[in-house]
């Protein structure tokens, strides 16, 4: 397993800091936080889209002591890739402490001649200006074709010169591969409301009704394979990197790939599902891949939205999955038409989920 020195340092540098005081005061071993805690607790959104120069995303980031990473994406439902960037551009400028982003780039062109370096080009650029973090979308691999008609996918050679380049500079990749296992099954059989919601609203993004496209398994084994051949890449599985359907499968993802992190964002009711059914794996999951889990949402603000009802919501999303994860409160969840019970993770587990795990893979980028 390669020597992986960002988790060193965030789990040596407390020790290193409580050795050189001549008395450290600890918490009691599994001492949680509570409800009322929620706002006093600095806290990381590593997964949103502010696709408007509105401050209403981050007034109420402020009001709930979130800083947030804002990810530009090649969404056909989104403004540009230009316009989410001067977007970005504006509050990484107004407001760097609270508000952070990731780039994206187009596939137009992808294959041709001078694709990779002006990709690159435009990567560093946006670095410079303050860009934390590259996203590759689900595009790749169930949308964008070659000349011939072929379907790209994410361990295409040609990405090659891309992620050496990321490698090289320490700007991780956030990696959305694949949908929802959900996905493949017919509606009647998935397992929340969300999930049968967003596929029968974009049938065209519903695997099982289009069996002539890749099998989950088989999106799985091309994104493996990729952060397999580059292991000095960072990358963060997006969405529990498709894998929110089983935290046994989760596990040994990370484990199979000590250069992976994964976050949370819109698979929270998927993980309630499975601790409705198995409270202690899910918990223990959870607890043993501390340094290895994000958090984050997929909250998104668009032009035209009602910014005050986006306030509202993004509040009340923040503070059940506060509950969930931080407390062992128990809450009707409607996604997965059940009662689900807190996690009640530890205060030190939930600082590293919160926080710490983000600012490590963000905002350290090592020499290489």
């Amino acid at each position: 397993m390669r020597f992986n020195t960002r988790w060193a340092l965030a789990v040596t540098a407390p020790l290193l800091a409580c050795a050189a005081l001549s008395a450290c005061t600890t918490l009691a071993e599994g001492e949680t936080y509570a409800a009322a805690d929620f706002a006093g607790v600095r806290k990381i959104d590593a997964h949103v889209h502010v696709n408007v120069a509105d401050d209403a995303f981050l007034d109420q980031a402020t009001a709930d002591n979130f800083e947030i990473l804002s990810i530009n994406v090649d969404y056909p439902a989104f403004p540009s890739i230009s316009d989410q960037a001067e977007v970005a551009h504006h509050y990484a400028e107004a407001n760097p402490e609270r508000f952070h982003y990731a780039t994206t780039f187009s596939m137009q062109g992808f294959g041709q001649p001078g694709w990779a370096d002006r990709t690159n080009a435009l990567i560093d650029a946006e670095v410079r200006r303050g860009a934390l973090a590259v996203k590759v979308w689900k595009n790749i691999g169930m949308v964008e074709r070659d000349a011939e008609g072929t379907l790209i996918f994410i361990d295409d050679a040609g990405f090659d010169p891309v992620f050496s380049r990321l490698a090289d500079t320490g700007v991780p990749l956030i990696a959305h591969q694949g949908e929802p296992y959900n996905c493949w099954l017919p509606l009647d059989q998935m397992t929340t409301r969300n999930d049968r919601l967003y596929f029968s609203a974009h049938p065209e993004y519903h695997m099982y009704l289009h069996p002539e496209m890749p099998s989950y398994q088989d999106l799985m084994a091309r994104r493996d394979a990729m952060v397999a051949r580059n292991p000095n890449l960072h990358v963060v599985g997006a969405h529990m990197a498709s894998l929110e359907w089983n935290v046994d499968e989760a596990a040994k993802f990370l484990d199979a790939h000590p250069n992976a992190v994964i976050e949370l964002a819109a698979r929270m009711a998927q993980i309630q599902h499975q601790s409705v059914r198995d409270h202690r794996k899910v918990r223990d999951f959870f607890v043993k891949y501390q340094d290895r889990i994000l958090y984050g949402t997929d909250l998104t603000l668009n032009p035209g939205e009602d910014a005050q009802v986006f306030r509202q919501s993004a509040h009340q999303v923040w503070s059940s999955d506060w509950t969930y994860l931080a407390t062992a409160d128990t809450q009707r969840v409607d996604d997965i038409d059940a009662d689900a019970k807190g996690l009640a993770l530890p205060r030190s587990v939930i600082d590293k989920i919160y926080y710490a795990n983000a600012r490590r893979e963000f905002f350290s980028r090592p020499s290489r």
